[in-house]
C-alpha cells in the first residue's frame, strides 16, 4: 500500500520539529565555549563534502558604516546581466548617470556568471534590522551583501583574475555611463562649512564632436590619434617614469575654435572639465590644494592665460621691482602687497603643471588658451609641460566644408563651392564668422542664399583688404618720395648751392 502525501508531510513535519527541539536543547544546555568547539570541527567536517567556496562584499564597512565603493562597482557590473539571469529586479534612480535608471538583481536573488570557462553564482543578499531605535547610520545589525561562489579548485584564478576584472568592468561601466561635468574652483573663502567645496559644478552638455569640428581633417586626425594614445598610456608613463598627464596649447585668434576643441576633447574622451579662473585664487598654496581636489580622468582648462595673471615677462622685471621695493616705504610696500589680489606665481603654476603635486592623480590633461601665444614666457610653454601645441587658424576650404554639412547639409555646390574655395584663400576669416554667414536667419532662406551670403561677406573683407593694401601703398610711395626730397636737399646743402 502507498504512503499517502499527507502521511509523508506528517513525518517531515515531525522530523523538523524533532531536529528544533534537539537544536534548542543544544543551544540551552551545552556552554558556549563547547558550542564553539562543536560548531568549528562540525564545519572542517562539512568542508570534505561541500566542495564550494563563498565570498561576501558588504554594502557597509568601515567604522561609520560608509557605502563600499567595491560592492557599487559589483553591483555596477552585474546589472548589466541582472535583467537576463534574474527573474526579479528592482530599480534604482543614479544621479549623474546617462542611463539613470539602473536595474539590478532583487534581495535573495542569483545570477549566473562565466569567466574564462569556469562558472561561478552571484547572490544578493539581505537581513533586515531587527532594531527599533533611530539611528543616523544603519543599524550594525542589518546587513546588505552580494555573495560570490565558487569551486575551490579555481580559488587561484577567481581571488585574482577574476574579481579583479569585475571591478575593471564595473568601473568602465560606470565612466561611460555617468555624465560629464563642468567645474570651476569658488574663491577660497568659501572653502569651509559642510556643504562647501573648492570646486562647484554643473552638467557638462556642450555638443561638439570632432567630426563637426572645423578643422583640415589631416590635422584632426592627429589630434584624434596623440589623444587616444595618451588614453592607452597608463603602463608606458610607468615605465618611463612620469606622471600620466599631458598639455595642450592652443594657440590663434579669437573665434577660431579653441574652446569648442576643449568641448570635443571632453566628449571624446570622457573627461570631466575644471575651469580654472586664476584671479580667484589668492596663493601658490591655494592653487596646489585645487589641484589635490581634482578627479582623474579630466581636463584642467586655463582660459587666455595671458590675461588671467601678469605671468608674462615676471622673470625680467624682477630684479627692477626688487629695487623699487627696496626703496618704497615699508607702509606702502605692505598695502601694495595687500592690494594685490593674487599672488599666484609663475613659479607656483609651472610646479602645478609638472611639479612633484602633479602627480597627484592620473589620466588628466591640462589645456591652455590663448590669442597671443608671443607674450607667454617660454618656460610656461616648453615641451614637457605643454606637450602639444594646437594653432587654431583661419578657416580653410575643408573646414568649411564641414560647416556647410553641419549648417546647411551641403556636400557640395558647383556653381558657389569653387568661389568660397578661391576667396578663402585669398582672405583671412575665422571659423566663426563664416558660420555665422552659413546659418539661416529666417525661415525663407534656403542653403542657397545662405552661400550667397557668405560670398558677399568674403568679397566685402577683400575689398577691404585690397583698400588697406593700396592705403598702405600710397604712404610707402609719400614716404620714399619724402626720403628722396630729404636726400636731395641735403646733396644740395652739401655741394653749397641753395634755390
Amino acid at each position: 500500500m502507498g504512503i499517502g502525501i499527507g502521511e509523508i508531510w506528517s513525518q517531515l513535519g515531525s522530523i523538523m520539529a524533532s531536529i528544533m527541539f534537539v537544536y534548542a536543547m543544544f543551544d540551552k544546555f551545552f556552554p558556549p565555549h563547547l558550542r564553539r568547539y562543536f560548531l568549528k570541527y562540525t564545519n572542517k567536517f562539512s568542508t570534505l563534502f561541500y566542495p564550494y567556496i563563498q565570498i561576501k562584499f558588504h554594502e557597509l564597512s568601515g567604522e561609520k558604516l560608509k557605502h563600499s565603493e567595491t560592492y557599487k562597482t559589483i553591483q555596477t557590473y552585474l546589472s548589466s546581466s541582472s535583467s537576463e539571469g534574474a527573474t526579479k529586479l528592482k530599480a534604482e534612480v543614479v544621479k549623474d548617470s546617462q542611463t539613470p535608471l539602473v536595474l539590478s538583481m532583487d534581495d535573495n536573488q542569483e545570477i549566473v556568471d562565466e569567466f574564462n570557462g569556469i562558472k561561478v553564482w552571484w547572490s544578493a543578499n539581505h537581513i533586515p534590522s531587527i532594531s527599533q531605535s533611530f539611528s543616523y547610520y544603519p543599524a550594525s545589525d542589518e546587513k546588505r551583501f552580494l555573495t560570490l561562489t565558487f569551486h575551490k579548485r579555481n580559488r587561484d584564478v577567481i581571488t585574482t583574475s577574476y574579481i579583479q576584472h569585475v571591478l575593471e568592468k564595473g568601473k568602465a561601466i560606470t565612466t561611460k555611463n555617468r555624465q560629464l561635468k563642468l567645474y570651476t574652483n569658488n574663491p577660497s573663502n568659501n572653502w569651509w562649512g559642510s556643504k562647501t567645496s573648492k570646486w562647484n559644478h554643473t552638467i557638462f552638455e556642450h555638443p561638439a564632436r570632432f567630426e563637426t569640428l572645423a578643422m583640415e581633417p589631416e590635422k584632426k586626425e592627429e589630434i584624434i590619434n596623440d589623444l587616444v594614445k595618451f588614453k592607452r598610456g597608463k603602463e608606458y608613463y610607468a615605465k618611463i617614469g612620469k606622471a600620466w598627464k599631458r598639455g595642450y596649447l592652443l594657440f590663434g585668434p579669437p573665434g577660431t575654435g579653441k574652446s569648442t576643441m576643449i568641448s570635443a576633447i571632453a566628449n571624446f574622451m570622457n573627461y570631466d572639465v575644471y575651469d580654472l579662473e586664476l584671479t580667484t585664487i589668492k596663493d601658490n598654496n591655494e592653487l596646489k590644494r585645487l589641484l589635490i581636489d581634482t578627479s582623474s580622468k579630466s581636463i584642467i582648462v586655463i582660459e587666455d592665460i595671458d590675461c588671467s595673471l601678469d605671468l608674462t615677462g615676471q622673470r625680467k622685471e624682477k630684479k627692477e621691482k626688487d629695487e623699487n621695493d627696496e626703496k618704497m616705504d615699508p607702509i606702502k610696500k605692505a598695502e601694495k602687497e595687500e592690494e594685490k589680489k593674487s599672488k599666484v606665481t609663475l613659479s607656483g603654476l609651472l610646479n602645478f603643471i609638472d611639479g612633484i603635486w602633479s602627480a597627484c592623480g592620473a589620466e588628466r590633461i591640462i589645456i591652455f588658451t590663448t590669442n597671443f601665444v608671443d607674450k607667454l614666457d617660454p618656460a610656461l610653454i616648453r615641451r614637457g609641460r605643454m606637450d602639444k601645441h594646437i594653432e587654431m587658424s583661419y578657416c580653410g576650404y575643408q573646414a568649411f566644408k564641414v560647416l556647410a554639412r553641419n549648417y546647411l547639409d551641403v556636400e557640395f555646390h558647383d556653381e558657389f563651392f569653387p568661389v568660397i574655395q578661391k576667396l578663402l584663400g585669398e582672405i583671412n576669416m575665422t571659423p566663426a564668422d563664416v558660420a555665422e554667414n552659413l546659418m539661416p536667419k529666417s525661415i525663407t532662406e534656403d542653403f542657397e542664399s545662405c552661400l550667397k551670403n557668405l560670398i558677399q561677406s568674403l568679397e566685402i573683407e577683400k575689398k577691404k583688404v585690397q583698400d588697406e593694401a593700396e592705403k598702405d601703398k600710397q604712404e610707402l610711395s609719400k614716404e620714399k618720395e619724402k626720403v628722396k626730397t630729404n636726400e636731395k636737399s641735403e646733396q644740395v646743402k652739401e655741394n653749397g648751392f641753395t634755390h
